[in-house]
Protein backbone atom coordinates (compact mmCIF):
# COMPACT_ATOMS: atom_id res chain seq x y z
CA UNK A 1 0.00 0.00 0.00
CA UNK A 2 1.38 3.37 -1.01
CA UNK A 3 0.47 6.28 1.21
CA UNK A 4 1.46 9.89 0.78
CA UNK A 5 1.17 12.26 3.74
CA UNK A 6 0.44 15.88 2.90
CA UNK A 7 -0.30 18.86 5.06
CA UNK A 8 -3.22 21.08 4.15
CA UNK A 9 -4.14 24.07 6.32
CA UNK A 10 -2.06 22.65 9.15
CA UNK A 11 -3.76 19.26 9.08
CA UNK A 12 -1.89 16.11 8.06
CA UNK A 13 -3.81 14.06 5.52
CA UNK A 14 -3.05 10.56 4.24
CA UNK A 15 -3.57 10.07 0.51
CA UNK A 16 -3.63 6.60 -0.99
CA UNK A 17 -4.65 5.00 -4.28
CA UNK A 18 -8.39 4.45 -4.64
CA UNK A 19 -7.89 0.67 -4.87
CA UNK A 20 -6.18 0.66 -1.47
CA UNK A 21 -8.87 2.89 -0.02
CA UNK A 22 -11.63 0.59 -1.35
CA UNK A 23 -9.86 -2.46 0.07
CA UNK A 24 -9.75 -0.78 3.52
CA UNK A 25 -13.45 0.09 3.26
CA UNK A 26 -14.25 -3.53 2.32
CA UNK A 27 -12.25 -4.84 5.29
CA UNK A 28 -14.05 -2.45 7.66
CA UNK A 29 -17.47 -3.44 6.25
CA UNK A 30 -16.64 -7.16 6.54
CA UNK A 31 -15.61 -6.66 10.16
CA UNK A 32 -18.82 -4.75 10.94
CA UNK A 33 -20.90 -7.48 9.24
CA UNK A 34 -19.13 -10.16 11.26
CA UNK A 35 -19.74 -8.31 14.51
CA UNK A 36 -23.42 -7.83 13.61
CA UNK A 37 -23.75 -11.55 12.85
CA UNK A 38 -22.23 -12.49 16.22
CA UNK A 39 -24.56 -10.05 17.98
CA UNK A 40 -27.59 -11.44 16.11
CA UNK A 41 -26.62 -14.99 17.03
CA UNK A 42 -26.37 -14.02 20.71
CA UNK A 43 -29.85 -12.49 20.55
CA UNK A 44 -31.18 -15.63 18.83
CA UNK A 45 -29.67 -17.89 21.49
CA UNK A 46 -31.25 -15.70 24.17
CA UNK A 47 -34.65 -16.30 22.57
CA UNK A 48 -35.21 -13.36 20.25
CA UNK A 49 -37.55 -14.36 17.47
CA UNK A 50 -36.63 -13.45 13.93
CA UNK A 51 -39.29 -12.48 11.45
CA UNK A 52 -39.93 -15.67 9.46
CA UNK A 53 -39.66 -15.49 5.70
CA UNK A 54 -43.31 -16.60 5.43
CA UNK A 55 -44.38 -13.49 7.32
CA UNK A 56 -42.15 -11.22 5.25
CA UNK A 57 -43.46 -12.73 2.00
CA UNK A 58 -47.07 -12.17 3.04
CA UNK A 59 -46.42 -8.58 4.06
CA UNK A 60 -44.54 -7.93 0.81
CA UNK A 61 -47.52 -9.40 -1.07
CA UNK A 62 -49.84 -6.88 0.58
CA UNK A 63 -51.11 -8.54 3.76
CA UNK A 64 -51.12 -6.43 6.90
CA UNK A 65 -48.48 -7.43 9.45
CA UNK A 66 -51.31 -8.30 11.84
CA UNK A 67 -52.85 -10.75 9.39
CA UNK A 68 -49.49 -12.22 8.36
CA UNK A 69 -48.52 -12.93 11.98
CA UNK A 70 -51.99 -14.27 12.84
CA UNK A 71 -51.80 -16.72 9.98
CA UNK A 72 -48.21 -17.65 10.85
CA UNK A 73 -49.33 -18.43 14.41
CA UNK A 74 -52.10 -20.62 12.90
CA UNK A 75 -54.87 -18.65 14.55
CA UNK A 76 -58.29 -17.96 13.08
CA UNK A 77 -59.91 -14.55 13.36
CA UNK A 78 -62.15 -15.95 16.08
CA UNK A 79 -59.28 -17.51 18.06
CA UNK A 80 -57.16 -14.35 18.07
CA UNK A 81 -60.21 -12.20 18.72
CA UNK A 82 -61.05 -14.26 21.81
CA UNK A 83 -57.46 -14.03 23.10
CA UNK A 84 -57.41 -10.25 22.60
CA UNK A 85 -60.98 -9.66 23.81
CA UNK A 86 -62.39 -8.37 20.52
CA UNK A 87 -64.80 -9.74 17.93
CA UNK A 88 -63.59 -11.51 14.83
CA UNK A 89 -65.40 -8.90 12.70
CA UNK A 90 -63.53 -6.08 14.43
CA UNK A 91 -60.25 -7.95 14.03
CA UNK A 92 -60.98 -8.42 10.33
CA UNK A 93 -61.57 -4.67 10.00
CA UNK A 94 -58.23 -3.99 11.71
CA UNK A 95 -56.41 -6.40 9.41
CA UNK A 96 -57.90 -4.77 6.32
CA UNK A 97 -57.25 -1.25 7.58
CA UNK A 98 -60.96 -0.43 7.73
CA UNK A 99 -60.69 0.49 11.40
CA UNK A 100 -57.78 2.17 13.17
CA UNK A 101 -58.38 0.63 16.58
CA UNK A 102 -57.25 1.91 19.94
CA UNK A 103 -53.73 1.60 21.27
CA UNK A 104 -55.08 -0.72 23.97
CA UNK A 105 -56.49 -3.05 21.32
CA UNK A 106 -53.19 -3.14 19.46
CA UNK A 107 -51.30 -3.85 22.67
CA UNK A 108 -53.64 -6.75 23.51
CA UNK A 109 -53.22 -8.12 19.98
CA UNK A 110 -49.44 -7.90 20.22
CA UNK A 111 -49.48 -9.64 23.60
CA UNK A 112 -51.83 -12.32 22.27
CA UNK A 113 -49.41 -13.01 19.41
CA UNK A 114 -46.36 -12.74 21.73
CA UNK A 115 -44.95 -9.92 19.63
CA UNK A 116 -43.98 -6.32 20.20
CA UNK A 117 -46.44 -3.65 19.24
CA UNK A 118 -44.11 -2.43 16.47
CA UNK A 119 -44.32 -5.85 14.79
CA UNK A 120 -48.01 -5.50 14.00
CA UNK A 121 -49.15 -1.91 14.41
CA UNK A 122 -49.99 -0.08 11.21
CA UNK A 123 -47.68 2.72 10.17
CA UNK A 124 -49.27 6.12 10.48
Amino acid sequence: MTVQIVEIAGQKIAMLPIEDYQRLVDIAEDRADGMAAVDAEHRRVEGEEYVPVEVIDKIMAGDSPLRAWRKYRNLTLQQLGLKAGITSAYLSDLERGNNQGSIGTWIRLAESLTLSLSDIAPES
